[in-house]
């Protein structure tokens, strides 16, 4: 799978995300509409593995923490960049979400969680801030930012 066919693959997602508040309504309805299990998630799901497979994506970092951004903000992302990281029993370092954060949470390993929460779609609000913490083994997380902002604090 190449980038472009991974932001055609995203759509359905970045359109909603884009329309709507970044706020607990909007996990409530990603859920909803993308759930755990469902075509969509599955599918996004099995691409990241593959693209991880395959170099491209979480191609930075080291063992316990690779990352990367694979999607810049664009028109055809309704401003949201696209981030994923796959986190191993790690606490990462301290930031903010001065426009909020969308995150797809897919535990690789069965009993993995990211900050607390397992397989499925969370929203850190506007303003809002956090070490992102991943316990009880592996876990991706695919996080879209509007305009890609993202505030690192060295806190």
């Amino acid at each position: 799978m190449k980038i472009d066919e991974f932001q055609l693959l995203l759509r359905p997602v970045t359109d909603l995300v884009s329309a709507r508040a970044v706020d607990a309504a909007l996990a409530e309805e990603l859920n909803r509409r993308f759930p755990p299990g469902g075509d969509v998630f599955d599918m996004i799901e099995n691409a990241c593995h593959d693209a991880i497979a395959e170099g491209w994506m979480c191609a930075q970092g080291a063992d316990g923490r690779r990352f990367g951004r694979v999607i810049e903000p664009s028109r055809q992302t309704g401003r949201l960049s696209v981030d994923v990281v796959d986190l191993i029993d790690i606490v990462g370092p301290h930031h903010r979400h001065p426009t909020g954060e969308v995150c797809m949470i897919m535990p690789v390993t069965e009993n993995a969680r990211f900050d607390g929460a397992t397989r499925g779609w969370c929203v850190n609000e506007p303003g809002s801030a956090h070490r992102p913490t991943a316990t009880n083994g592996e876990v991706l997380v695919l996080y879209m930012l509007p305009e890609g902002n993202i505030e690192f604090t060295g806190e």
